[in-house]
C-alpha cells in the first residue's frame, strides 16, 4: 500500500513535470524557430539588397547609354576616326603629310578641288588600286574596312564626313563668265574665250574653292611681279597698257588689251611704267552678289573636272600652274 500509494503520488508528480517540460519544450522550440526565422529575414533582405544594388551598378552603363544615344551612336564614329587617322599617318602622310595638304612626294589632297569633288567610289577606286603613273601605290591589300577608314579619315580633313560640296550652279557660272563678268575678254575656256590672260580650263583642279573665290574679288594679292601692269608711252604720245610678254635691257615687248604685240626699243619711250596690280578687275567683290559669285566659282571647278576626265595627259600641263591672274 505504501508503495502504492507513494507510486500513485508520483504519478501526477512525473506526469505535472513531463507536461511542464513539454510545455516548456514547446515554448523554447518556439522561440529558437522565431529566432532562426528572423535571423534569416534580415539575412535575405541584406542579401537581396546587395543583388540588387549589384545589379543596378551593371545596369547604369547601359541605362546611361540608353539614356545618351547619341553618344551610343557617335562611338562607332570616333572608332573609325581614330582607326583612319593612324592609318593615314602610316600609309598617306608620308608623301601628303600629316594634314594631308601635300609634302615633297605627294600633292594637296585636302584643299584641292579635284579631290574633293571626288565620289566615295571614286576615292576608294583610287585608294584601292593607286596611281601608278604618277607613283601612288595601291593598298588593296589593307582590305576594305581599313581602307574605308582612311576615306572617313580624309573627309575629316576636308572639312565634313563627305565630299565637301559646292554652292553655286555651273550653268549660271557660265552665263555670267561670258557675260555679266566678263571674264572671256581676257580667259579662255575649252577653246573660248580670249588669250591675253591664262587658260582656265583646267585651273579649278589645282586649287581650292576659297582660292578661286579670293583670286576673283582679291586679284592683286600675292601678285607675281611678272604678271604686273604695263605703260608704255612714246616719244610721240602714244599709250600702250598690257603686259610684258619679253624684256631685256635694251627691248620690251608688251601684248596690250586688245591682244596685239608690241616691240619697243627702250631708248624710243618716253615713259615705261610698272604698276603694282594685275589687269584684271579688282571690283568683283562690288559686281557680283555672294550667289553670282558661287555660280562662277561652280563653272571654273566643273570645267576643271571635266577637262580632267577628258584630256588626263593635257590635265597634268603647265598650264595647271598658272594662277587666274596670270597673264
Amino acid at each position: 500500500m505504501l508503495f502504492s500509494t507513494a507510486e500513485s503520488a508520483t504519478k501526477p508528480v512525473s506526469a505535472a513535470t513531463s507536461q511542464m517540460f513539454a510545455i516548456r519544450s514547446r515554448t523554447g522550440t518556439s522561440s529558437s524557430t522565431a529566432f532562426i526565422l528572423h535571423s534569416s529575414h534580415r539575412f535575405f533582405s541584406a542579401a537581396i539588397a546587395t543583388l540588387l544594388l549589384a545589379a543596378g551598378a551593371l545596369l547604369m552603363p547601359a541605362g546611361a547609354q540608353k539614356g545618351n544615344p547619341t553618344a551610343k551612336k557617335n562611338q562607332p564614329v570616333r572608332s573609325a576616326a581614330v582607326d583612319g587617322r593612324k592609318m593615314f599617318e602610316s600609309v598617306c602622310a608620308t608623301c601628303h603629310g600629316l594634314d594631308g595638304r601635300g609634302g615633297e612626294r605627294g600633292p594637296d589632297i585636302v584643299a584641292r578641288a579635284e579631290v574633293q569633288q571626288l565620289s566615295d567610289e571614286e576615292t576608294l577606286r583610287i585608294l584601292q588600286a593607286g596611281i601608278p603613273r604618277a607613283g601612288m601605290p595601291g593598298f588593296g591589300p589593307l582590305g576594305a574596312p581599313k581602307i574605308k577608314a582612311v576615306m572617313s579619315y580624309l573627309r575629316i580633313l576636308q572639312g565634313g564626313g563627305r565630299a565637301a560640296a559646292i554652292p553655286g550652279d555651273p550653268q549660271r557660272g557660265k552665263s555670267l563668265f561670258f557675260t555679266k563678268a566678263g571674264c572671256a575678254n581676257c580667259h579662255m575656256i575649252n577653246g573660248l574665250g580670249g588669250f591675253l590672260g591664262a587658260d582656265l580650263s583646267s585651273y579649278g583642279s589645282n586649287v581650292s574653292m576659297e582660292e578661286i573665290r579670293s583670286a576673283i574679288t582679291d586679284p592683286n594679292k600675292d601678285l607675281d611681279p611678272l604678271t604686273r601692269t604695263v605703260i608704255v608711252t612714246t616719244r610721240e604720245g602714244r599709250q600702250f597698257t598690257g603686259i610684258a610678254r619679253n624684256e631685256d635691257n635694251f627691248s620690251l615687248q608688251l601684248q596690250s588689251l586688245d591682244g596685239t604685240f608690241h616691240l619697243f626699243t627702250k631708248s624710243d619711250l618716253e615713259h615705261l611704267e610698272y604698276q603694282p596690280k594685275s589687269l584684271m578687275p579688282s571690283d568683283y567683290g562690288g559686281i557680283l552678289s555672294r550667289g553670282e559669285l558661287d555660280d562662277l566659282v561652280s563653272y571654273l571647278a566643273s570645267v576643271a573636272r571635266t577637262t580632267k576626265h577628258k584630256h588626263p595627259k593635257q590635265n597634268r600641263g603647265a598650264n595647271n600652274n598658272k594662277s587666274m591672274t596670270s597673264y
